[in-house]
């Protein structure tokens, strides 16, 4: 396989070159040979197909569905739906399923997540599917019939609509960033159902990366002038493939992705909250959760924490990331409904929650911020940097008489952390956290403080120091 195919944080990802034809056909069939070899899944079962907007997609998912076929299964084709609306009907069928999504990354990249019937693969079952790609080799069908399956999206919006009822949202004006989001249509839908006043905005028929973690100076001018043009409430977006939310509040203002997620929990009643390190650390200052549990980047570490959590006992369990994702790791009662766990991130959950937390509290999305603890969180990337030169950098800072000149101009280290990449904590109070993406070639640093102004200035710090060492 193409060294640029590997596992990332969620699922594999690679240049959508190295993925035509064979090589995403061969990963398709090491999944299904794996989930044999595991008596998870019986000679014919249906196998669940979708994929995101990018141009790439669907020549990949074609790959997929006639690797599925020669495997000896039935291939389902859901077409272009969500990921976590693939993931629930995967749920709903105890099918395993395979979405053809590069998420956020750039348009010439792409990439497979996995999923088992009841959650997307974990960290062992990558290492299963690897073994199983060096033992066996891909078969094609060149003509392939895959039964289609519209009821996939359609259970995703009634998912929500259910739940929440229709009155969740009257009287609020919502904007919806739909670029090339493949959630764009649905949760337009879903507003709408809900009883918002909706105004779709940016639609694009090319493929445009949305880093919810990394919004270019653009999209957040962008933001503020539809905010104000329109005199939204919100003005809400996702990523490319519907798991990672955006929202700007009424002054055009986004939202971090970790505060959502906080907001997200509260709203649920979470008594156990699992999250990666990266995210805000107001979440232990709030007090409200009974239990936080941090987690290394990527959602199947998140999923495991959530499960261990169950397993001991808490009763509603919420995970996130600070990309915003959020997973459900409980069913959950809301409004007039109840939400059936979901272990897998979804944009649609925080946006719905916090927009009708926002509604219920008669606040507007700035001033529900402001109920949480002062602690504001930062993040950026430098791309282009190769995972070798981070570790490098990386090297040389766990290395305490290279980390204090290092950090001179920014503070005195008081503690490190390497649960996930290395976290400083300085004397201040104030974090720097640097890491390697687990999906691109990027260096991410992630700042913490008291103070936006505080944040910000180490951000730039951040970055302009690293710069010095990897380039």
């Amino acid at each position: 396989m193409a060294d640029s195919l590997k596992f990332g944080t969620s699922g594999l990802r690679g240049l959508a070159v190295d993925l035509l034809g064979r090589p995403s056909a061969a990963y398709a069939t090491a999944f299904l040979r794996y989930l044999e070899a595991s008596k998870a899944i019986r000679p014919g079962a249906e196998v669940l197909v979708g994929r995101d907007l990018r141009e790439s997609s669907p020549e990949i998912a074609v790959s997929v569905t006639r690797a599925i076929a020669a495997a000896g299964f039935s291939p389902v084709d859901c077409g272009e739906v969500p990921t976590p609306a693939l993931a629930l009907y995967a749920q709903t069928r105890q099918a395993p399923a395979i979405m053809v999504t590069g998420s956020h990354i750039p348009a010439d990249r792409n990439g497979l997540k996995f999923y088992i019937a009841e959650r997307e693969i974990t960290k062992a079952d990558e290492a299963g599917i690897l073994a199983a790609l060096k033992t066996g080799r891909a078969a094609f069908r060149n003509a392939v019939s895959a039964r289609p399956a519209p009821e996939a999206r359609q259970a995703y919006l009634d998912r929500y609509i259910g739940a929440f009822g229709e009155d969740t949202l009257v009287g609020m004006k919502i904007g919806v960033f739909q670029h090339s989001s493949v959630a764009r249509d649905d949760l337009t839908a879903i507003l709408g159902a809900l009883g918002a006043e909706t105004v779709p905005l940016g639609r694009v028929d090319h493929f445009v990366p949305i880093d919810t973690e990394a919004l270019s100076t653009a999209d957040a001018a962008q933001a503020d002038v539809w905010v104000r043009a329109e005199h939204l409430d919100a003005l809400v977006s996702t990523d490319g493939d519907g798991d990672r939310p955006l929202v700007a509040d009424e002054k055009g203002a986004f939202i971090r992705g970790d505060v959502l997620g906080i907001l997200t929990a509260g709203f649920l009643g979470a008594d156990a909250v699992v999250t990666p390190v990266t995210s805000n650390s107001s979440i232990e200052g709030l007090g409200t959760f009974g239990r936080v549990v941090r987690t290394k980047v990527g959602s199947p570490f998140v999923i495991a924490g959530m499960a261990d959590a169950s397993a001991t006992g808490a009763r509603t369990v919420v995970g996130f990331e600070a990309n915003g994702g959020a997973l459900l790791g409980s069913d959950v009662r809301i409004g007039k409904g109840t939400i059936t766990a979901l272990p897998t991130r979804d944009a649609l959950l925080p946006i719905l929650c916090v927009l009708a937390a926002s509604k219920q509290r008669g606040l507007t999305l700035s001033q529900l911020v402001a109920t949480l603890p002062s602690r504001v969180a930062r993040s950026d990337r430098l791309e282009h940097v190769p995972q070798e030169r981070t570790a490098a950098l990386l090297g040389k800072l766990v290395n305490a008489d290279f980390a204090a000149p290092y950090f001179a101009d920014a503070g005195t280290v008081q503690s490190v952390s390497s649960l996930d990449g290395l976290r400083f904590e300085l004397t201040s109070g104030d974090v720097v956290h640097y890491r390697a993406s687990g999906n691109a070639p990027e260096l991410r640093c992630y700042t913490e403080a008291a103070t936006a102004e505080r944040a910000d200035a180490l951000l730039a710090w951040g970055l302009k120091a690293a710069e010095k060492v990897v380039r």
